[in-house]
C-alpha cells in the first residue's frame, strides 16, 4: 500500500477565474483527498488554505509548484499532522462601534487572548451605517471569555462586544419582537401625549423612574393616564406628529421582513400609536395598553390587563407558539426596566440604548444609535441588507 501524508497548502495573489478549478484538476492528476478549505478575497487578493492527504513523494509538491509558478500564484506547504485537531467550543463575537479603530480592534482580540481563545475566523459585516466584525473565537472556558469582553467593552464605550455561541440555534432565529418607546421610536408616547395635556413634567418624571426600576410599572402608569383625563383624541394626530423613528428603524424591519423573519412590538405604552406604527412599518402583530375614550375624550383609565414586565414575557411566548417558533429561535429587543423578563425569556435579548440595571442583564448590549446595527448581531450582512433592498 502506497503511504500518504498529509499536506497543508497556502496559496496567495491576485485573484483569477478558475484558479480553484485549476488546483483541484493538478490535485486530482495526483491521487490526492481534499480535507479542509477556507478561502478569502480581499480587495482582488486571494488567500487560500487547504488540507490535502497524498501519496508520499514530490510528485504532487512539484506539480502545485509549477501550476502556481504558470497562474502567477505564490504557493507553499507543510507536512502537518493527519489527525483532524480536537473540536474546541465555537463562539461568535461581533465588534460594533462607529470608527473600529486598531486600538480598539486590539482591546477586544487582547481580551479573547488573556481568556484562553484563539481567533479561528474574522468576517466584516458592515462598514455603514456602523463598522462591524464577526470573530469565531474557539474557547474552553465560556464564562471567562464573556467576563473579560465584558471588561474590555466596558473600558471603552465607543465599542459594544457581543458574544454568542455558534450552532444552529443563533442561525436559526426566526422571530422579532421589539419594545416601541425608546427603541423602535425615540420618544415615550406617554409624554407626547402628557404635553397635549400640559402635564408634561410630572408625566415625565414619573416615566423616569419607572423605566430605571425605581418604582412600580403599572402603579405609575396608572397615575400617568390619570393626568391624561379630558384630552380631546385628536392630541393622538398632534403627537404624532412629533413621533421619532430611531435611525434604522424602517431598513432593520424591512430586512428582516424579506428575509423571512415574524416581527412584532409589544409596549407599555398604547394602542392608539402601535396600531399606526405597526401599519407604517408592515410590523406583524401589535400589543400594548388600551386607552379608554368616551365622548371624544381621554377618561384617564385604561381598558383590560396593563401590558407590563411579566406581561411582555407572556406575550412574547404566546407571540412565538402563534407562529410555530420554538422559543430558542426568537429574540427581544427592549431598553427599560420592564423589558427584563422578556429579554430574559427570549433566545436572544438585546439591550437597545438601555438602562444600566437592563445592559446588565441582558445577553448582549447595542449601544450605537441605529437599530438596524442588531442585524449584524444576528449574522446579517450588510451586503445581504442592501441586496433584500434591490
Amino acid at each position: 500500500m502506497t503511504d500518504r501524508q498529509t499536506i497543508l497548502i497556502r496559496l496567495n495573489g491576485d485573484d483569477a477565474p478558475g484558479l480553484n478549478a485549476g488546483l483541484m484538476e493538478v490535485l486530482a492528476g495526483c491521487d490526492a483527498i481534499v480535507y479542509d478549505i477556507e478561502q478569502i478575497v480581499i480587495r482582488g487578493q486571494i488567500s487560500l488554505g487547504m488540507v490535502v492527504e497524498a501519496p508520499t513523494g514530490r510528485d504532487m509538491l512539484r506539480n502545485v509548484l509549477l501550476w502556481g509558478w504558470e497562474q502567477e500564484i505564490n504557493i507553499d506547504f507543510d507536512i502537518v499532522s493527519g489527525t483532524p485537531s480536537p473540536i474546541v467550543p465555537g463562539h461568535v463575537v461581533t465588534i460594533v462601534g462607529s470608527k473600529l479603530t486598531p486600538l480598539e480592534l486590539s482591546v477586544v482580540t487582547r481580551a479573547i487572548t488573556d481568556a484562553g481563545g484563539n481567533i479561528d475566523r474574522i468576517t466584516r459585516m458592515s462598514r455603514y451605517p456602523v463598522m462591524s466584525y464577526e470573530l469565531l473565537v474557539r474557547a474552553t472556558e465560556e464564562t471567562e471569555l464573556r467576563r473579560s469582553l465584558l471588561t474590555a467593552a466596558a473600558g471603552h464605550r465607543g465599542i459594544d462586544v457581543a458574544m454568542q455561541r455558534e450552532g444552529l440555534g443563533r442561525r436559526a432565529k426566526r422571530l422579532v419582537v421589539l419594545d416601541v418607546d425608546s427603541t423602535l421610536i425615540q420618544n415615550e408616547v406617554i409624554d407626547l401625549l402628557a404635553a397635549e395635556a400640559g402635564c408634561l413634567d410630572e408625566v415625565k418624571h414619573l416615566t423616569d423612574s419607572a423605566m430605571a426600576g425605581e418604582i412600580d410599572f403599572e402603579a405609575s402608569l396608572r397615575q400617568r393616564v390619570k393626568l391624561l383625563a379630558g384630552l380631546d383624541v385628536g392630541a393622538v394626530d398632534r403627537a404624532w406628529a412629533n413621533l421619532e423613528y430611531t435611525p434604522g428603524s424602517r431598513t432593520f424591519i424591512r430586512t428582516l421582513r424579506r428575509l423571512g423573519y415574524s416581527t412584532a412590538i409589544v409596549s407599555g405604552g398604547f394602542t392608539c400609536f402601535t396600531d399606526r406604527l405597526a401599519e407604517d412599518l408592515g410590523i406583524d402583530a401589535a400589543y400594548a395598553n388600551e386607552l379608554e375614550v368616551r365622548r371624544g375624550q381621554f377618561t384617564g383609565r385604561l381598558v383590560g390587563p396593563v401590558v407590563d414586565r411579566a406581561r411582555k414575557a407572556d406575550l412574547l411566548v404566546e407571540i412565538a407558539e402563534k407562529n410555530g417558533v420554538p422559543i430558542e429561535q426568537t429574540v427581544a429587543v427592549g431598553d427599560g426596566s420592564n423589558d427584563l423578563d422578556m429579554l430574559d425569556r427570549a433566545g436572544l435579548g438585546i439591550a437597545f440604548n438601555a438602562k444600566p440595571v437592563v445592559e446588565a442583564a441582558a445577553d448582549t448590549s447595542i449601544t450605537v444609535p441605529y437599530l438596524d446595527a442588531i442585524l449584524f448581531l444576528l449574522g446579517i450582512r450588510r451586503e445581504d441588507v442592501e441586496a433584500a433592498d434591490a
